[in-house]
């Protein structure tokens, strides 16, 4: 069974669920986007919605699509860094009970936060403390972390660091791993567009994007969309929320339907879908089984409070899984 390894920001998600779209106003936070803040900020929003309800995960969007594949038995690992501290703690605790193999690096910074702010509509905003996390850097990329491992899968949230990732995606290619790319925020996309762009062509095997993060990319609607990233990857994926989503490899489009779905909160409803569309592939699934499967998991992922499912949905998941 093929391995996979992600790489990603080490963050610990506190999920904070709001009584209307006006708290967000209240940070200057656009709905719907990851917005990277200090220490200070982070910790003004966490205190200034103390009155709302809060729970507590181990995230980022690379390791949510990690854990999901772990929850499939599928072996993982995955490369992040964390500060010398309790969240940091709590985040490599989370990995392992998970039978995840943590490649995490340590620094005297505090472990990167993400608050995720979820409006009554099920979307999710992000006020994200990068902490630790953004200290990863090419030093640590060490080509024997990839050894034994089919698959890379690395969030877009990471582009940023264009030597961290140019350095990540040309080991992995030399290793002979599948790289997957999730796209993850369409601010990210914008401003990075040339960059992507570039290891898109030429490190790039399969493609995620969201319906804003394709029209930040490409500046057009997701069919054609879907085009653009085709001539770039192997397989492209452009996700259309409650319409599903399309996927298209060798000129061949496949239109995935949606999953009926209780919505509560969309926080990591991507991650498990490439999760989920990952785990096809390995098992050998036609493409628009792996879209149908992603689908699965993305729908169940939604109808819970964050990213992390309870034993109940997994198993309405794997029963799922085995009728496609």
């Amino acid at each position: 069974m093929a391995k996979v390894l992600g790489m990603g920001n080490a963050l610990v998600d506190i999920l904070t669920k709001l009584e209307s779209d006006k708290t967000l106003d209240i940070f200057s936070l656009p709905k719907g986007s990851m917005q990277l803040v200090d220490l200070k900020e982070s910790d003004n929003v966490n205190n200034g919605t103390e009155s709302f309800e809060k729970s507590i995960a181990s995230g980022g969007s690379a390791a949510n699509t990690i854990h999901g594949l772990a929850r499939l038995d599928i072996e993982t690992g995955f490369i992040g860094k964390v500060g010398n501290d309790e969240f940091g703690m709590f985040f490599q605790s989370d990995m392992e009970k998970s039978q995840i193999t943590p490649h995490l690096l340590n620094s005297d910074t505090a472990t990167g936060k993400a608050i995720a702010l979820i409006t009554p509509d099920s979307e999710r905003t992000f006020a994200t403390f990068l902490g630790a996390a953004v200290e990863l850097s090419p030093d640590d990329i060490l080509p024997e972390q990839f050894n034994g491992y089919d698959y890379f899968h690395i969030e877009g949230y990471l582009v940023q660091n264009h030597d961290l990732i140019l350095k990540a995606v040309k080991l992995a290619k030399e290793k002979g791993l599948t790289v997957t790319l999730d796209m993850a925020s369409y601010n990210v996309v914008e401003d990075n567009l040339d960059f992507l762009n570039e290891i898109l062509e030429k490190y790039v095997d399969i493609v995620f994007a969201n319906e804003e993060e394709a029209k930040a990319f490409t500046g057009k609607e997701p069919e054609e969309a879907l085009d653009d990233f085709s001539e770039l990857c192997d397989i492209s994926v452009v996700k259309i929320g409650k319409k599903g989503s399309f996927v298209k490899k060798d000129g061949i489009t496949y239109k995935i339907e949606p999953i009926e779905a209780n919505s509560i909160d969309t926080t990591g409803a991507g991650d498990l879908f490439a999760a989920g569309f990952v785990y096809g592939l390995i098992n050998g699934f036609p493409l628009d089984k792996c879209g149908a499967a992603g689908s699965i998991l993305a729908a169940k992922t939604i109808e819970v409070m964050g990213p992390k499912m309870d034993d109940q949905k997994w198993e309405e998941v794997k029963e799922l899984l085995d009728k496609l």
